[in-house]
């Protein structure tokens, strides 16, 4: 038996070590992290665990919201923890158990995943009312165009498409813009 610890942190600029902390106190065998919104359809971290786990095996988390992105995401990520008999542990969440010993497991499962997706929508729901507050006055302009006019990239992809001597794939090439953003610019510009 081996205990497994996942951690995850929603970009490269957070810093995971409060649940690595958390997690090295009870003594951790192995730990994978992940770098990545919890949105993101593919972790390969997670995938990675899940394909090494083995039977007795028990992963560990500081919370649910750090493996799960949805209620629907709960009960497939302990359907294949469950396949494999092993089991899933959060500090946070200490009512989660998988073992059938405990008839009221599947019932929480169900509860406390609604829960922490009803606070991820409540979260979504404010920072939209957030950003729509700020438009309205001004402060909030929507995220910083990659491709902006004084972009020197995009500028001499259209120099270089207006000479006729190249294909839009060497294009993208030599300036690293994307073709998409290419014929976007043209379009514009028209």
């Amino acid at each position: 038996m081996r205990k497994i610890g996942y951690v995850r942190v929603s970009s490269v600029d957070q810093n995971p070590a409060r649940q690595y902390k958390q997690l090295e106190e009870i003594g951790m065998d192995i730990i994978f992290e992940e770098k990545l919104s919890g949105a993101t359809q593919h972790r390969p971290e997670l995938q990675k665990m899940l394909d090494d786990l083995q039977a007795d095996d028990t992963i560990f988390v500081t919370d649910l919201t750090r493996i799960t992105r949805s209620t629907r995401d709960l009960f497939e990520l302990v359907d294949d923890i469950k396949q494999k008999k092993a089991n899933l542990k959060s500090l946070k969440d200490t009512w989660l158990d998988l073992s059938e010993d405990n008839p009221y497991s599947e019932f929480l499962m169900t509860v406390m995943g609604g829960v922490n997706q009803l606070e991820r929508d409540l979260i979504r729901m404010r920072q939209r009312e957030g950003i729509t507050l700020a438009q309205k006055e001004g402060k909030y302009r929507g995220r910083v165009k990659k491709y902006h006019s004084q972009h020197e990239g995009i500028n001499y992809a259209v120099e270089l498409y207006k000479e006729g001597n190249m294909t839009v794939k060497k294009i993208c090439k030599i300036t690293n813009v994307s073709r998409s953003a290419l014929y976007r610019k043209l379009a514009e510009d028209k």
